[in-house]
């Protein structure tokens, strides 16, 4: 049996990445999303929460168990080092469920895998990729999606975006580039090239 095909889907902070991840799996492609095996990740009382929590503080573990998501992200990204700290403790664990969630792809009969992640060339999970797919948006439009999805203001945004690699970074580490300043139509329509061009090349 050959091994299955992955094609890593990433790019920054509110460049619209999850719009074109929904895209490709309305079209019956394989999408696993990073950021929900995180959430899965973060369960009361799991391996990774406290490996985190004591870095980050006790304090980011509500009295339910959970994981304060909105504290934990201040402090990881007020710099980019606690960022990179952080993500050098949760990617090992991340890694690991996407290769075994990959593995009973391959079972289930499919020949490529979407892998969603926003961290892919920080994880190093790149590497491992057959083709990468990057989104990318123009500054304004990413600062003004972060404030509004996040519901957090313009400072903390742009920290938020300081922490993470340029758009040049992405642009020249990507087999195919999908731009997302323009309306719904257009982005999908780049995403229909991209799952072509995923499809052929995969062939």
């Amino acid at each position: 049996m050959n091994r299955i095909k992955i094609v890593g889907l990433t790019g920054q902070s509110g460049a619209g990445k999850s719009t074109v991840s929904a895209y490709f799996a309305k079209n019956g492609m394989c999408v696993i999303n990073a950021d929900e095996i995180v959430k899965n990740l973060y369960t009361p009382d799991s391996v990774c929460l406290k490996a985190v929590s004591g870095v980050f503080g006790q304090d980011i573990i509500l009295s339910d168990g959970n994981i304060d998501r909105p504290l934990l992200a201040k402090r990881a990204f007020s710099s980019k080092e606690n960022t990179h700290l952080l993500n050098s403790i949760v990617h090992p664990f991340v890694t690991y469920e996407f290769m075994q969630m990959a593995k009973q792809a391959q079972t289930d009969g499919k020949s490529v895998v979407i892998y969603d992640a926003p961290q892919l060339f920080e994880s190093g999970a790149d590497v491992f990729c057959d083709l990468i797919v990057s989104v990318t948006a123009k500054k304004e439009i990413r600062l003004e999606r972060i404030c509004k999805r996040d519901n957090i203001d313009i400072s903390r945004a742009e920290l938020r975006m300081s922490a993470q690699l340029d758009e040049e970074f992405f642009r020249s580490h990507s087999d195919i580039v999908i731009e997302n300043n323009f309306s719904m139509e257009q982005v999908e329509l780049a995403a229909q090239k991209a799952a072509e061009a995923i499809n052929n090349l995969m062939r």
